[in-house]
């Protein structure tokens, strides 16, 4: 009787200390969600400020980049590496789509990304050139949202390619 009852004690305790390593298990895990979400945001705005310093910081591509988004003439080279940068920019944004339906970034976070993109593709001659060409390239769930920051249709005339 006496061993039965020292054994009901005891399991009694390892289940309580099962309890409190799963308790802590949890805090962990939630621990490095955080922290995972803080190192994402951090990596994403790093290559965004990286991209902008990279024109801001070149007097040539900055004035490739002031002209191809207001409409300008550029030479053949010009025209490509603006592309480019259009194109690595949609692949930066397309990863913070991804990583806001990943529950990496709030709403709030990421309603403040959507108020910037909507700002450069409704008022850059860069993108309007381009995406009817590129759109097929990014994913459907990236692709809808970007179309629904659209004011008009870009991709309803027909484009030249």
């Amino acid at each position: 009787m006496e061993s039965d009852k020292v054994n009901r004690w005891l399991t009694l305790g390892a289940n309580i200390g099962v309890l409190i390593g799963i308790i802590l298990l949890v805090v962990e895990l939630n621990q490095n969600r955080d922290m995972i979400r803080a190192q994402t945001r951090n990596d994403i705005s790093q290559q965004l400020s990286n991209r902008l310093l990279s024109v801001g910081t070149n007097s040539q591509m900055a004035s490739v980049m002031r002209r191809a988004t207001g409409g300008e003439e550029l030479t053949a080279d010009e025209e490509y590496q603006a592309y480019l940068y259009l194109v690595a920019n949609m692949r930066d944004w397309e990863n913070i789509h991804y990583q806001y339906r990943h529950g990496m970034f709030d709403e709030h976070e990421f309603d403040a990304e959507k108020f910037a993109w909507r700002g450069v593709i409704n008022n850059s001659k860069l993108f309007e050139r381009n995406w009817c060409r590129i759109r097929q390239n990014y994913s459907a769930e990236f692709l809808a949202e970007l179309e629904s920051l659209l004011e008009e249709d870009v991709c309803a005339a027909p484009q030249d390619d």
